[in-house]
């Protein structure tokens, strides 16, 4: 199994996070971000007790994987 650096916001004050990255075992991806705590907005979603919410940036989409980045992910191969 390898989890493998997508992208990471290149306007966070640390470049830590939010951060996007693609697990070949699982052929998924893992979102490091913010999480949710306001109350008030978490009341208005349906969230299931083994689920969490996080936010991001919207400036973050534009680094994500297109559907053929994707594919060419699960085609690379795996160490």
């Amino acid at each position: 199994m390898a989890i493998h650096l997508v992208c990471k916001d290149p306007a966070s004050p640390n470049n830590n996070s939010p951060t996007l990255y693609y697990d070949d075992e699982t052929d998924t991806f893992l979102l490091q971000s913010w999480i949710v705590q306001d109350s008030s907005r978490l009341d208005s979603l349906s969230v299931p007790d083994h689920e969490t919410v996080v936010e991001f940036p919207k400036r973050l989409f534009a680094l994500f994987p297109t559907a053929g980045d994707v594919l060419a992910m699960e085609r690379a191969p795996k160490d």
